[in-house]
């Protein structure tokens, strides 16, 4: 069994093309990312996938690069491609625009899978605690069931109250954060599987994996990441960069 790390980046992006080689402090954003992933204890290796020469140029001298097709679909897609896992190897799929990642997250999911073997997938939510988090449609939320694994994910707020305002310090309003650990057999299924119409009208890839029966654990976290979506944020993570320096 091997832990394979991959950080899928890519060039397009709609809102802030290019963001993969933004400049931080000096060094590229994906940069940045390898860095801290590296910083995980229990990952046997690091791989980025990419379809774009220049950010395989601009990270080929720090980490494996793997060049992957252009036309994939989605991100899970592309990890496969690059992980060319074993059916007992668990593949972690690490957002490539997340500077910040907390290498102790990737470390927990590792266990977690490594631990039970009951799981297919694992996956981490932190607290809501502002209730315009709450009502957004571009912060995803997960419920639980008793045994700490995904019941569902919705860009709704979930679960409804039904008489009066969410109670936000109830412990039932979680955020699901963007970094999943497969189980390899999985990640083929789940890749070999058209996506179903609860992913397509909520636009997440996750209930796929629900809707064929994969069984998700979910890792609460106090620590809700910081991605970069738009020029704005890499400012604002630069800056969180220079003050840990």
């Amino acid at each position: 069994m091997r832990v394979i790390g991959v950080i899928p980046s890519r060039w397009g992006s709609t809102r802030f093309p290019g963001k993969s080689l933004h400049p931080l402090g000096g060094k590229p954003l994906v940069q940045w990312v390898v860095e801290a992933v590296k910083r995980a204890r229990l990952l046997d290796e690091v791989l980025v996938a990419t379809d774009d020469v220049r950010i395989a140029d601009a990270v080929r001298g720090f980490v494996k690069v793997v060049m992957t097709r252009a036309d994939h679909p989605s991100g899970t897609d592309r990890v496969a491609e690059a992980a060319q896992a074993q059916d007992d190897d668990i593949v972690i799929n690490i957002q490539g625009d997340e500077p910040l990642i907390d290498p102790d997250l990737i470390d927990a999911l590792a266990v977690r899978m490594k631990n039970d073997p009951g799981w297919a997938m694992a996956t981490a939510a932190c607290p809501i605690r502002a209730r315009r988090d709450l009502d957004a449609r571009t912060v995803v939320k997960v419920v639980l069931a008793q045994d700490g694994g995904a019941l569902y994910f919705s860009r709704l707020p979930i679960p409804c109250r039904r008489d009066g305002e969410a109670d936000l310090a109830s412990g039932l309003y979680l955020r699901h954060l963007g970094i999943y650990a497969y189980r390899g057999a999985f990640l083929k299924r789940l890749v070999q599987e058209p996506p179903c119409a609860l992913e397509q009208t909520e636009c997440l890839e996750q209930l796929r994996a629900l809707y064929i029966g994969g069984r998700i654990a979910v890792i609460q976290t106090e620590d809700q990441g910081v991605g970069v979506d738009t020029p704005e944020d890499a400012a604002a993570v630069e800056a969180i960069l220079k003050a840990r320096a």
